[in-house]
């Protein structure tokens, strides 16, 4: 009980510091991956599905489709999960597709 206490006490609330986006990588990597879109044209279109987030070293992996779909460093990510707690949206230069800026929408599978 006093350990999770402590531990809030520690968290960032400032989201563009080091610390908030290592503790949203690392509360974000592992969680299956139902489907991931990217917002194109005011569209959003669906360009994976069935994967996971991971973490490798000091970059955050969206992985689906049995491709990398995106490779970030985290400390250059902004994330946010979606109120429905379902998924994340990140936002980050994109090192598999040569450093463009990319938004994606990553959804959980859902578990019972």
């Amino acid at each position: 009980m006093l350990h999770r206490i402590i531990e809030r006490l520690k968290k960032s609330k400032n989201p563009n510091s080091p610390r908030y986006k290592w503790d949203m990588a690392r509360r974000i990597s592992g969680h299956h991956v139902k489907y991931v879109s990217e917002r194109i044209d005011n569209v959003d279109e669906v360009i994976g599905k069935s994967g996971a987030l991971n973490i490798k070293d000091d970059e955050l992996l969206v992985y689906a489709s049995f491709d990398v779909l995106m490779r970030c460093k985290i400390v250059d990510m902004q994330a946010a999960e979606l109120l429905s707690g379902d998924g994340v949206v990140i936002t980050a230069p994109d090192l598999e597709h040569g450093g463009r800026m990319r938004t994606v929408i990553v959804h959980y599978v859902y578990y019972r």
